[in-house]
């Protein structure tokens, strides 16, 4: 399914997609050698922004919790990529222990759960849950909307400490699908005889948003070089900004300055491309995701004139987190809708390969609005078109595998920032 596109046929973006099929042997080898040097993260998901005049990634996670959205035909590429992705960490692994989310028990977030373990079945591996969590003492069931259930399970320290895993079940790998927005608990800590992934600090106890588009900076730049586009094209501005007390009113002239500086570099680009529309910006915290303590900008002056409503808004996310540090990104608005409802593609990947993907839409929402907040609906992508296939011979703009493969290409981008932003806040590189 292709959403009605409003610029398929104009504008610089028809030009990206041309420069990026015509090149295509010479970037599946250029990320084939990049993949020789890095580790791509166990899994990742990445919010794209499609203006029409760029294309480009504005949230990338590592602990993607959609994978039920992702159309069934998909499963058997997830279990292929799956099996790539185990071999690496343990090639004759048995058994999996995956750590969900504590809170988190919707029926979709339920559903993504069942997803990956079925995935994880296919490859051949026993799989259980395991929490942290005090409330789970004893084998717990949690109802899924197709009446089946799950049963997740008190986590324990195996092997005098040094394991992890459930009374009476001792896994290789350790998947977490929880991002860790409440802290590292003691059980997660210290274990080096199994492979945990993502690592402990791929979670936003640690990850920081500026870390990863610092990385990504510098993987779209040299990508820009070899196929002779402009790295803006692919690359929304971005800054930070630290010490900032949104309830005490702390730090937000420091934050406006930084807000006029980044509009200021957008104009320019605007002139540059003959682009007419009013740029703005996105401030939200530099750590934490579920689209939460997220505002859009236009005027510097509106950080200063924030209501009490916006305050309390912006200084707390999930788990109660208190924000001091921010990053402002350059807004991409979205051109894309479905049936008039705003829309925006999400690739998912596992290890360096993309398995499937959605669009995330919201009827509510403007194009110049976070997508990822209660009301949003999920249309899986036409991956399944063979998305890895480009069609070399179809008009330009037009064909559904080529603009699909397109944004598989600048996910992976960010997939590649995602490692080497990994790599470099690896507090412990030879544990890991």
């Amino acid at each position: 399914m292709v959403p009605h596109l409003v610029t398929a046929l104009t504008g610089p973006l028809l030009d990206l997609e041309k420069k990026i099929l015509a090149a295509t042997p010479a970037i599946e080898r250029w990320f084939r050698m990049e993949w020789q040097e890095h580790t791509p993260p166990f899994y990742c998901s990445v919010d794209l922004r499609n203006a029409g005049y760029k294309l480009a990634p504005v949230d990338t996670n590592l602990f993607p919790g959609g994978f039920h959205n992702l159309a069934t035909e998909m499963l058997p590429l997830s279990v292929q990529a799956a099996m790539a992705a185990i071999d690496k960490y343990c090639p004759d692994a048995r058994n999996l222990l995956m750590v969900p989310e504590l809170h988190n028990t919707t029926p979709q977030y339920l559903q993504n759960v069942a997803r990956l373990m079925q995935i994880f079945r296919q490859t051949g591996l026993h799989v259980r849950l395991g929490s942290w969590s005090p409330e789970i003492t004893q084998p717990t069931p949690l109802a899924l909307p197709d009446g089946n259930m799950l049963v997740i399970e008190p986590l324990v320290r195996l092997n005098n400490g040094r394991r992890l895993g459930l009374k009476d079940f001792d896994p290789c790998t350790i998947l977490l699908n929880n991002d860790l927005s409440d802290g590292i608990p003691d059980i997660l800590q210290n274990i080096h005889e199994q492979s945990l992934l993502p690592p402990l600090h791929a979670g936003w106890a640690l990850r920081r948003k500026s870390n990863h588009y610092a990385a990504y900076d510098e993987v779209v730049k040299k990508f820009g070089k070899m196929i002779d586009v402009d790295p803006w094209m692919l690359n929304p501005f971005h800054a930070k900004c630290s010490d900032v007390n949104f309830q005490e009113g702390e730090g937000e002239d420091a934050l406006a300055a930084s807000v006029d500086v980044l509009l200021a570099k957008i104009r320019k680009k605007y002139k540059e491309y003959g682009i007419k529309e009013k740029p703005f910006v996105i401030v939200k915290p530099d750590a934490g995701t579920y689209g939460t303590g997220i505002m859009t900008v236009r005027d510097a002056s509106e950080v200063r004139d924030l209501s009490g409503k916006q305050r309390d808004k912006m200084s707390i996310v999930k788990d109660g987190k208190v924000v001091t540090d921010v990053i402002i990104q350059e807004g991409v608005p979205t051109f894309e809708s479905i049936k008039d409802a705003v829309a925006e593609p999400v690739v998912y990947m596992i290890d360096r390969y993309v398995v499937g993907g959605f669009y995330r839409v919201h009827a509510e929402r403007g194009v110049d609005q976070n997508l990822n907040a209660p009301g949003s609906q999920y249309v899986p992508l036409a991956f399944a078109q063979q998305h890895a296939v480009p069609d070399l011979k179809a008009k330009p703009g037009t064909a559904a595998p080529n603009r699909f493969y397109v944004y598989g290409v600048v996910a992976r981008l960010a997939l590649l920032a995602a490692s080497l932003e990994m790599e470099r806040t690896d507090p412990n590189p030879e544990v890991y």
